[in-house]
């Protein structure tokens, strides 16, 4: 990542964010990493904003249930808000806000790795798959058990009325709910799939889903740890119109995408 310069730096942080399945607080402690090892501040944000935003590996769960056009968009946009907003706060040169502790142990890159052999590189996968499955597993089961209570106790009418196309401020909703609750991208897709069955705007799902997993109220505890508040009141405020942005354009194309 240290090779790229400018929005390209930005768009290979963002792209490393997607392929790696890690939740907001996962990412933390590699955002950490990447800022201590001296790679730009901006470029380590556009990563922290797209792991837990867009992971492949949901691709192909939102396109089971929203279809390929909708999954793909959001992957897009995904990456647009993590480019977009690690560029901003690489504009406004807030290095000094890192936490200190960061700043003060810079180290090198350039570590020597082990030579792998291909039954190395299989079992190393194996292992990762597992982790991984660990990990995700138990936000699945919540986001299900959740998904199961609006299927059957939330009334439909409540949910069209709080996210439905009869509020206009349904994504603002939407975003503001998702930020005290803390999942993955795997746990938020039943939840997502809820709402949608109960009439609940496409845009407005979606907005739901990115303040999950990139703005949870755990993930912004864990990172106040690493940078100071003004760096951290603009990454969230960044992030928040982002997410809202996004979310009152797949309402305005819809209609365009079923």
């Amino acid at each position: 990542m240290g090779r790229f310069h400018g929005i390209g730096a930005n768009l290979a942080g963002a792209l490393l964010g997607t392929v790696t399945p890690f939740c907001s607080c996962s990412s933390i402690p590699i955002f950490m990493g990447f800022t201590s090892a001296g790679l730009p501040l901006g470029v380590t944000f556009s990563f922290l904003i797209s792991s837990p935003m867009v992971d492949l590996g949901s691709l192909v769960l939102l396109m089971s249930i929203f279809g390929i056009k909708v999954a793909i968009i959001y992957v897009v946009l995904g990456l647009v808000i993590a480019v977009i907003g690690g560029t901003l706060i690489e504009k406004l040169h807030m290095e000094d806000q890192v936490a200190d502790f960061i700043r003060n142990s810079r180290s090198s890159v350039d570590i020597e790795a082990p030579e792998l052999t291909v039954r190395d590189r299989i079992i190393y996968a194996k292992d990762q798959v597992t982790s991984t499955l660990q990990k995700v597993f138990p936000y699945i089961l919540i986001g299900v058990g959740i998904g199961a209570v609006i299927h059957n106790w939330i009334p439909e009418s409540w949910i069209q009325l709080v996210l439905g196309s009869n509020n206009s401020f349904g994504v603002i909703l939407a975003t503001l709910i998702g930020v005290p609750m803390y999942a993955d991208i795997f746990g938020t897709i039943p939840v997502a799939e809820a709402l949608l069955s109960k009439g609940a705007l496409l845009g407005t799902i979606l907005s739901f889903m990115m303040a999950v997993t990139t703005l949870s109220l755990p993930s912004l505890i864990m990172l106040k740890k690493a940078i100071k508040p003004k760096l951290l009141g603009a990454f969230t405020a960044i992030c928040t119109v982002g997410i809202i942005i996004v979310g009152y354009l797949f309402n305005a194309i819809a209609h365009l995408l079923v």
